[in-house]
């Protein structure tokens, strides 16, 4: 049992890291991290992004669980996911506070 959660939270961070991956998805998610609601607007109209990009990096967030939205038209909400944002911390903060060898190896 043990080692299908270790294979779960591998895949979980990878996940995470995998929407991360791009800049502007990075960009997204710091502009949704400071605000202090949802984001009711055109995140394209405040970051310098193209607009037929957004949706498709907004998609992948969201099928990450890092960022939640609803549609209200003719506008739509954004945000970070707060729990899943919490979690994938956690998941990086503890991948990264594993040893790793002080010798160089190269």
């Amino acid at each position: 049992m043990e080692d299908k959660q270790h294979t779960t939270n591998l895949e979980q961070i990878a996940r995470y890291a995998k929407a991360m991956g791009h800049p502007t998805r990075m960009a997204i998610l710091a502009f949704l991290a400071k605000q202090d609601s949802c984001f009711f607007g055109d995140i394209h109209e405040e970051l310098p992004i193209a607009k037929a990009t957004v949706s498709q990096h907004l998609k992948e967030l969201k099928e990450a669980g890092l960022i939640q939205g609803e549609v209200e038209a003719p506008k739509v909400k954004y945000c970070i996911n707060k729990d899943n944002w919490q979690i994938a911390k956690r998941m990086f903060a503890h991948f990264f506070a594993q040893p790793c060898c002080d010798k160089d190896c190269c």
